[in-house]
Formats: C-alpha cells, structure tokens, sequence
C-alpha cells in the first residue's frame, strides 16, 4: 500500500514538473492582441481596431516622437453658403506628434511658426522651448508591447474639431453644443492605407435654431448631423526643395521666422505653395514628370458639367508645357469608390447649397516646407445657373414656335470651363491676379465678366462671353515655380530673369487687396471688369443694357412660367453694369503702380491722367441719369406681384411698396452704388492730396460741382423720370453729409464737403418760388435735413438706403474664392 502511495507521489509530481515546463516554455500573450482579440483590424498608416460591441475605435501608435501630418475636414455638409460648412470643407493641416508621459500618450503640435534652421541642436532647441507648442489631445495607454502603444481613439474623433458650433453661432444661427448620444463613428469611410489614415465620425449638434439660413437647411433644425473627417498623413521626404517665394511671382506664400539667420539678412523667410514635379529627363527641354499632377473630377458632377470641369482643368497642361513638361498635368474622373477626403487625391468637387454660393480652391500643405499635398477644390453647383440667367435676360431665348437659343447653355458651361481652371489655378500655389482684363484676359485667375457684343444690326454677341485656354500670365507664373533650371544654373538669378521677362512683355500683376472698389486705387486693378479703359467700357455696358431692357419681354421666360418670375430674370440685366462701375470709380482719384524690387526698371507710381478721370467721372454720372435708372412703363405692367408659393427672395429688387414692383427702389439701389463708391472717404483724401501735387488733376470741389450739375440742377419735366431725380437727389445730399461728418476723413475733406453743402442749401432756397409742387416738397425736406446737421452733426443719422440684390458671384458679397477662405 505504501508503495503504491510512494509511486502515485512519483506521478503527480513528474506531471507537475511536466506543466510547468511547459507553461515556462510559451511565449507571454501580446497584451495588445489580448485587447483587440474581438475587434477588427485595419492595417495601415496607424493600425487601428474596429470595436463593434463598443462603438469605438483603438488606435495603435508605433510611431514616437515621428513627426506627420493631421489635417481634419467636413466630409458632409450643411448646405448653406451663408453658413459656410460646405461638404468637403478643408480645416486645418498641422505637423504633429506622439510623446510619451508615463502612462499616456500627448499628440503635439510643434510651432513651426518661428524655427532655427541651425546645425546646431542647442540653437534649435532654444527657439522651440522660446514659443508654445499645443497639445491637441492626450490618451491613457491601455496595452503595450515592444514599443507599441495602444489608446483608446474615439473621443478625439468625436470632438468638434472643424468648429461646426463655433460657425453657428457666428452666422447667427444659434448656440448649438455637439451631443454624444447622438453621434457615432461612421465606419464606411474609416480606412487606412500604407500611408494615410483615414477616420470619419457623424456628428450631431443640438441646439435651439435662431437663423434662418438653418431653418433653410436642415430638416429638424435642433438637431443638425454632419460628418467629420480626419486624416494622419505621413510627411514627405526631404528631397522637396522650397523655392523662393517673391511678391511679384503671383504664389501664395508660406512664411516663417528663422533665428537662425545672420543678422544682416531677412528674419522672415518665405516660399511659395506648389506641387512637386521633377522631370524623368532633367537634361531635356521637354520632358515628361516622374510623377504626374493628377486632378480627379467628382463622380456626381453630372454631364455636360463634367466635361466642362474636364477641359477647364485641363487647360492647365498648356502651361505646364510652356514650364517644359510634357503630360505633366492630367485630368481624370474619380474613381469609383474613391474617399474623397482621401489625400492621395487632388479633388474637383462639385458641392451643391441652397443658395449660389463661393468656389473655392484649398490645398493640403506641409506647413514645414509648402509643397501641396492635395489640392482641393469646391465649385458651387448653382453658379453655372447664373450665367445661363444672365444670357437668359439678355436674350428673348423663348420666342413662341421655335426653338430655345443654344447660346445660354453654351455661354454657362464656358464659363464653368473658366471656373475650374481658376481654382485649380488656386490648389497649384496661385493667387488671383486682378489685373488682367486690362492685358486681354491674360489669365484665368481673375474674375471675368462675361463679354458681350453688340451687333450692328442691335442683336447680342455671346461668341466671345469668356476666354478659352489658360492666359499668358497663367504660362509665366507657371514657369516661375514649376520650372527646372539645368545642372550648375544659379536658381536665384533664373527667377530674377522670369520676373523681368514678365515686365518686358508689359503683364500687370496686382491682386486681391488692390481690387477692392472703395479703398484701393489701381485704375486697372478689379474683380468683374473688361477692358483695359473702364469708362468706355462701361458706356459699352450701358448700351448692351439699354438694347436688351428695349426687348426684354414675355419671350425672356419659359411658357407657363408666373409672369412673376419675369423679376428674376430682369434683375441681372437691370444691374449688369455694376460692376463696370466699380471698375470705372477707381480711375476717379486713381494711381497705377506696381508690385516693384529695387532694381526694377519700372515706371514709378503715377497718378491717373487729368483726362482719364474726367472721362470716368463723366461715365458715372450717366448712370444716375434719370433715363438710365427709370423701367420703362411697358415692363412695370408685365410684371404683377407674386403669386401664392412664390414669395421674394434675396436676388429680387428690395421694394418699399409691399407687392408690387418698385421701380423708384431699383433706381435707389443702383444710384446708390454709384455714389457709394464716387464720394468714399478715401476717395475724397486722394483727390485733394492729388490736386494739391498737380494742379491739373480734378479736385474734390470740382467732382462735387460737377455732381450736383448733373442731379441736384438738372431739370427733369416728365413726372414718372422727375421722381427718379429725386430719388437721386436724396442720395446725394445724403452722400455728402457722410462724408462731411465722416471723422476718419482728412479735415479738408469734410471742410470741402460742408462748403458744397452750404452752397447747394443756397441754391435750393433761390429756386423755392419756381419750383413745382413735388420739386419745392423735396427742397424743403432737404433744407431741413441741412439745418438739423448743422446744428447737431454728430446727432445725423443718414436714412439707410435699399441695398443692391445679391450679385456677386454672377451670388452674394464677398470674395469668390481664394487661398483657403468663401
């Protein structure tokens, strides 16, 4: 018994022994593999998990202390231009980081604003420990193994990264606050990729809607849902050389403060935002690119838009050829289940809204260096139906019994054409370049107004509406920053040589800031202009107008369409020289100049010519004449008030009558314009300051004279043209007691206007015991509004005036597009 006892001890030990051998001899489980055992990977940039049961994504960081890229974006939008959170909405693109702090992970973002380019650590480490960094996120380490940590990712894609609320409430839509229980990760474009990855969340923000622009929009306004997007995308390498950004090439620019610079030298350095494109044959004129710069068209453009957008953007290879690449820039449509969002791609988005809106050309850049990544673009899908209303009005497309003209649709895709080729000009590194309507369309990063002829026989000409092609300036600013120099040529000196070129074959290049119609006073320089000489072409433009108001009619919309809706058409056309005018009001009181270098053989700034202000000045002023403003009475009768499901809109004339048309309120708007722009304080500093230099060149006194001549005292006998000089008339008066009252205006300037004021009180009174009953009723309400701005001007308030409807983009005030702004 003793032995057997003895021999089962045996035995159960040497099984002991057995298993722990054979527990020492397997490897210890991967706490990672342990975690995610469950969920689904995705393999990639950053390997991520799938937590199905969870709803959460877990990321894997193996990449410490490794710089990339972490840009976010709106991959579903809102829908409203006024809002502006459109679909495929680029945010921002920073250089960030992982760095480990005991148990947690920080993503930091380095401040690559101010650097040492230095050799020496110690130089760069005192410039990075001079300015903050930001840490974005921070994350509990939940398993590790071998130098790879695994968090929990979900909360920092759930925030409200793109600043959805942060938007709201700025447009004045309401105080909305991102609910978590009623967002989620959206899991059909969370992907990764060898070397991006890419994760999206659905957003909703809960909130009490205050604006319309979201009532407008969202189908149950407390709750507005979009989709987030955000990309880890691995930096370039550093073969990428930056070139040289200068203020006469027509780049945007990167800009950044180096320490390390000698102190004789610039402490700003900056470069300008291409693309990378090198030359399989560097030693060859024309050569094909090693990687081609590939734009792909959004698959829900529908045809012929998309041919349109296709050709447009492709116009873009005729630069890249003159810069010696053959095929070095292509044009394809998306592929089909292509991200969007993905940044291996270079988009054109076709982005539909409520409303007209903005285009806009984006980009993803290294912020160390500038080189694009990804450019982006944003087409409004409604613009393309602004041109065809213009041709529309300008037309009588719709003649009973025969066929609808062709030219609508042929003019809107030609400009579609321009369109796309413009902001892709914007994700290739450009800026606009205001300026070349004077050098007959020299590039397509201006605004261009569509040109249209006038017959000898009355009849309109939409042959030439817009360019086709990419414009000579486009080739020069091409060469400028895509071109390869040989082996052993200095880059600096061939730069300087393309700039001087560009002065010799005489190219403007002026931008956004100097085409703005009230402050700035390049005579050349202007958004929406033809032309090199803007008052005859705004006589042009008022006679194209007049012909086609004289024909305007029934035959200008569709059969069976409201009447009503004749208003629509009809407020293009009524406005279609206002932007003439604005081009035309910078000659008044203008200068040319030019974006110089010392060394430049360049005329020096000159004031514009005696000559050419008066003509300006006399083209504005038959704008406010009575027979330009009034419609005529046949139109007023064809056009009845707005039937039940058509109500007013923001691109129909402002009225002061409830229903019907108001024609005294169209002539308000438009007169209004004129002396907005003609009477600026600016304006008015610059004329005095240039009549005082010279002599010869129009005084402030002497426009005002001249104004006053040609509204205040300028007789009218017809009753229905006699109260659209009124109309005027009160404009003006009001016009120049702003500016006499104006106290950013120079002391002379207001003194000036006071004077004429006066004078004009004096004159008013002589002609009282005259004048007819609706002309005395207007002098003596004007009196009065002297004598009580006399006694208390800093109490006058001028009565607001009705504004124009929107208009730009041929869609709403502001900019059209531009680097990464609307």
């Amino acid at each position: 018994m003793l032995r057997i006892s003895l021999l089962l001890c045996l035995c159960l030990t040497a099984v002991s022994c057995a298993g722990q051998k054979k527990v020492a001899d397997t490897p210890p489980q991967d706490p990672i593999a342990a975690k995610t055992s469950d969920m689904k990977e995705y393999d990639g940039f950053f390997d991520f998990y799938w937590d199905e049961k969870a709803g959460k994504i877990w990321l894997e960081v193996d990449k410490l202390d490794q710089e990339f890229l972490y840009v976010n974006s709106l991959a579903a939008g809102v829908g409203s231009n006024d809002i502006g959170l459109d679909r495929g909405q680029l945010g921002d693109n920073r250089v960030v980081k992982f760095i480990r702090s005991g148990p947690k992970l920080m993503l930091i973002q380095p401040n690559y604003s101010y650097r040492a380019v230095s050799d020496n650590p110690d130089e760069a480490k005192s410039v990075a420990e001079a300015f903050a960094s930001s840490v974005l996120a921070g994350f509990t380490i939940a398993a590790e193994k071998d130098g790879r940590m695994l968090v929990d990712f979900t909360s920092f894609l759930m925030r409200d990264a793109h600043g959805v609320s942060g938007r709201l409430r700025r447009s004045s839509q309401g105080s909305y606050n991102l609910d978590a229980g009623r967002s989620a990760v959206y899991l059909p474009m969370t992907k990764n990729f060898p070397n991006n990855s890419e994760f999206e969340a659905m957003l909703t923000f809960a909130g009490q809607p205050q604006g319309r622009y979201v009532r407008s929009v969202v189908p149950s306004p407390e709750a507005i849902t979009v989709r987030q997007h955000h990309s880890f995308v691995q930096l370039p390498d550093d073969d990428y050389k930056p070139r040289v950004y200068d203020p006469r090439s027509g780049y945007n620019a990167i800009r950044y403060q180096d320490y390390a610079t000698p102190i004789d030298e610039n402490l700003v350095k900056r470069f300008i935002a291409r693309h990378r494109l090198e030359k399989k044959d560097p030693a060859a004129a024309v050569s094909e690119a090693l990687k081609p710069i590939i734009y792909y068209v959004d698959r829900g453009a529908p045809e012929p838009i998309r041919s349109a957008l296709i050709e447009g953007a492709s116009w873009w290879n005729q630069a890249f050829e003159a810069a010696g690449y053959k095929d070095a820039f292509q044009v394809k449509v998306m592929p089909e289940h292509a991200d969007p969002m993905d940044v291996r791609y270079n988009l054109i988005q076709w982005v539909h809204r409520s409303t007209r809106g903005w285009s806009y050309g984006a980009s993803v850049r290294d912020p160390r260096t500038g080189e694009i990544i990804k450019g982006h673009v944003s087409l409004g899908s409604l613009r393309v139906r602004q041109d065809f209303l213009i041709a529309q009005g300008l037309l009588q497309p719709y003649e009973t019994g025969k066929p609808a003209s062709p030219g609508m649709k042929q003019m809107a895709l030609a400009r579609l054409r321009q369109l796309s080729a413009h902001e892709v000009g914007h994700t290739l590194g450009l800026m606009h370049n205001f300026a070349s309507s004077a050098n007959e369309r020299a590039s397509v990063m201006d605004y261009p107004h569509p040109f249209i002829a006038l017959n000898d026989n009355g009849s309109l000409n939409f042959a030439d509406a817009y360019a086709v092609g990419i414009g000579e300036w486009d080739k020069r600013t091409i060469i400028y920053g895509y071109q390869d120099f040989p082996v052993g040529d200095d880059e600096e000196t061939m730069l300087k040589a393309i700039l001087k070129k560009n002065q010799e074959m005489g190219l403007h290049y002026l931008t956004d800031a100097d085409a703005r119609p009230r402050g700035s006073a390049h005579p050349l320089t202007h958004l929406w202009d033809n032309g090199g000489n803007s008052a005859q072409e705004l006589n042009r433009i008022m006679q194209v107008r007049a012909q086609a108001i004289s024909k305007f009619g029934p035959h200008n919309i569709q059969e069976g369409h409201p009447m009503a809706s004749l208003e629509e058409v009809l407020v293009p056309l009524y406005f279609a020289h206002r932007y003439q005018i604005e081009a035309t009001a910078k000659v008044v009181g203008g200068m040319y100049y030019r974006y110089g270098a010392r060394g430049d053989k360049i005329t020096a700034n000159r004031i514009a010519s005696a000559e050419e202000q008066v003509e300006a000045l006399q083209s504005l002023l038959k704008t406010l004449e009575p027979q330009a403003l009034a419609l005529p009475e046949r139109i007023l009768n064809m056009i009845p008030p707005r039937p039940a499901g058509y109500q007013r809109g923001r691109e129909n004339f402002k009225i002061r009558t409830g229903f019907t048309l108001d024609p005294l309120a169209a002539a308000e708007a438009t007169a209004n314009l004129t002396l907005s722009l003609l009477l600026h304080p600016q304006r008015a500093a610059r004329l005095v300051e240039f009549n005082a230099r010279n002599q010869e060149n129009p005084s402030l006194s002497g426009v005002i004279e001249q104004l006053l001549d040609a509204t205040w005292k300028q007789p009218q006998k017809d009753p229905y043209l006699a109260e659209v000089s009124r109309t005027v008339n009160y404009l003006v008066q009001q016009h120049l007691m702003h500016l006499a009252a104006e106290t950013s205006a120079p002391t002379q300037v207001r003194a000036i206007a006071f004077q004429q004021l006066d004078q004009l009180a004096q004159w008013m009174e002589g002609q009282l015991e005259s004048a007819d009953e609706g002309t005395k009723a207007s002098y003596h309400y004007a009196l009065d509004q002297w004598d009580r701005f006399q006694k208390k001007p800093e109490d006058w308030k001028a009565a607001s005036p009705l504004a124009l409807p929107d208009g730009s983009p041929i869609g709403t005030h502001g900019m059209e597009c531009g680097w990464e702004h609307p």
